[in-house]
């Protein structure tokens, strides 16, 4: 295991109640200075984190260049440059899944595109930058983690919007691995074949759609944020580049 940076900056993109929120309170606890960027910053679960973690909330749209380029501007003055990066933005809307190919509205299909694969972009575009600016010297100058779905391995049908999003980010997660990794920056892609039941607060593990978690059956987003930070603090001379999630009881 590499040595760790004392108090490392983390930027997680994306303010949801699962992977994203689990994400900001482990790295908290694990010494980092957390920055969890979304749109709505109001949300109950990310004023929780800023109260309770001391974690630190920044709006942005991930889809506006300028907006991803004012967020990391932001972090390197208030805090420094980002150690490790987390993209956790999927970019589905309920009215572009599930959809016949003759049917879909093809501009909801530029908007899932725009935010998904090139939301991914434009946040490891400034992650990268400031990651290759570190001493060269270092044996890992950074980490920068995609989550993605099923739909990144496998084009189901009824849902090729959000196919060509996910294989898109998929590709660019694999091209920046070959580019970057040999520079010392580690890129991790995580599709997570499985609904996702975050926990709610009656205590119980839910999942919107999918409805409440029986015997491990989803995805624990506590989990996934701890094999986040396993990722990053890999050693080089065995950096994985894809780790597929899926529960024991999944079928694949």
């Amino acid at each position: 295991m590499n040595s760790i940076v004392k108090e490392e900056i983390a930027i997680v993109v994306g303010g949801g109640p699962g992977i994203s929120a689990s994400c900001a309170r482990l790295f908290t606890k694990s010494g980092m200075r957390v920055v969890v960027a979304a749109r709505n910053i109001e949300k109950p679960v990310l004023k929780g984190l800023e109260n309770d973690f001391d974690v630190k909330l920044i709006q942005c749209d991930a889809a506006d260049p300028l907006a991803v380029e004012s967020l990391f501007h932001t972090v390197d003055e208030t805090l420094g440059a980002p150690r490790l990066v987390v993209h956790n933005i999927d970019g589905r809307s309920a009215e572009v899944f599930r959809k016949p190919i003759a049917e879909v509205d093809p501009h909801l299909v530029l908007e899932t595109l725009k935010n998904s694969t090139f939301s991914a972009f434009l946040v490891a575009q400034q992650a990268a930058k400031r990651m290759l600016a570190t001493d060269a010297d270092l044996e890992h100058r950074g980490s920068i983690i995609f989550t993605n779905a099923s739909a990144a391995i496998k084009g189901y049908p009824l849902s090729g919007a959000f196919a060509a999003a996910s294989h898109g980010k998929s590709g660019l997660a694999q091209s920046m691995a070959r580019e970057l990794m040999p520079k010392g920056i580690h890129i991790a892609h995580v599709p997570i074949d499985a609904a996702i039941g975050w926990e709610h607060e009656d205590g119980s593990r839910a999942h919107r759609l999918a409805g409440e978690t029986v015997d491990d059956n989803m995805a624990h987003p506590e989990r996934i944020a701890q094999l986040y930070l396993e990722l990053h603090r890999q050693h080089r001379s065995t950096w994985a580049y894809e780790v597929v999630l899926r529960p024991w009881t999944e079928t694949w």
